[in-house]
């Protein structure tokens, strides 16, 4: 092997190995800086603000906030991408609509979320769309006020429709050409062979998309203080955690971890870094587990073809 065919390797681990190294760092720094924060009551605690001593109380609210943000955006987003995904890799061909659908598709996933969270905040402030947050009152036409959970969600899945499109549709095309010839020679039509066969086959791969999708929602903070309110708990007048006010919980401003971090954070108002350190340390272990949940889908897919 001569010289210039051995740079190319060389390279590649050091960039490998230099990725590795910079992940294993912040890890490593949220370890040593969020464990202390880490205790039961840290995470079984709503927030609570004190003039004197920065944030007090714990994550549960964020942490609640976080979970119910992402269920809700992969539900709105994974109907829309599983029936885009069924249509470019099933029925469209090469032609001038296709190509419009993919250059838009290409062109929403290069788009920046901040713009994405403007235009979510700009679009539920009609008052038209009152009854997915809250109504303003005193205001000419009464506008509503833009910031809920249903707000936040129907603009997360906006922002995460490319990612899980493209990563179904590549599910649904690596389901191989015999299911769809034997399901052919037995009298099968279209819809009823990509519905009872090549679903069931990519279903792995759909999973991961939703896991994805599920990731990029959890770690947003664009989305989350332009259509949720960035606040640090739930501001509904009831608990949240009572089934008679979980319409009026959605209609409001709410928090998650990333909004949390940034309050507790030097740069807002909490004043107590430590605890952002922590609830950061939980949002990443929060984001390795969908990962390695994305991973294990993967192989297991794989074990399955092969097998």
């Amino acid at each position: 092997m001569n010289k210039k065919a051995g740079i190319g390797p060389i390279f590649c681990w050091f960039s490998g190995l230099l990725t590795l190294a910079v992940c294993l760092s912040i890890i490593v720094f949220l370890l040593v800086k969020g464990v202390p924060s880490l205790s039961w009551r840290f995470l079984t605690t709503h927030p609570e603000v004190s003039l004197t001593e920065g944030l007090g109380g714990g994550i549960l609210g964020p942490l609640a906030g976080t979970l119910l943000l992402t269920v809700m955006g992969i539900l709105v987003a994974l109907p829309w991408a599983l029936a885009m995904a069924i249509y470019l890799a099933e029925y469209a061909g090469q032609n001038w609509w296709t190509d419009a659908l993919r250059l838009g598709i290409e062109v929403l996933a290069g788009v920046p979320t901040i713009v994405i969270a403007l235009f979510g905040l700009i679009l539920f402030s009609y008052p038209e769309l009152s009854f997915l947050s809250l109504k303003v009152e005193g205001v000419e036409q009464g506008r509503a006020f833009g910031k809920s959970f249903f707000a936040a969600a129907i603009t997360m899945a906006v922002m995460v429709l490319p990612l899980v499109t493209k990563t179904v549709e590549e599910a649904l095309k690596s389901v191989p050409p015999t299911y769809r010839e034997a399901a052919y020679a037995l009298g099968t039509s279209k819809w009823h062979t990509i519905k009872r066969v090549i679903l069931p086959a990519a279903k792995s791969g759909i999973a991961t998309g939703a896991v994805l999708g599920l990731g990029r929602i959890a770690a947003d903070v664009a989305i989350v203080w332009f259509c949720l309110g960035a606040v640090i708990t739930f501001t509904s007048p009831e608990p949240w955690w009572d089934p008679g006010s979980w319409l009026d919980t959605l209609r409001h401003p709410g928090a998650t971890l990333t909004s949390y971090i940034y309050s507790a954070s030097p740069a807002g108002t909490g004043n107590d870094p430590q605890r952002a350190y922590g609830a950061a340390l939980v949002l990443i272990a929060l984001i390795l587990v969908l990962n390695g949940l994305v991973d294990y889908l993967q192989r297991f897919t794989r074990i399955i073809k092969e097998e």
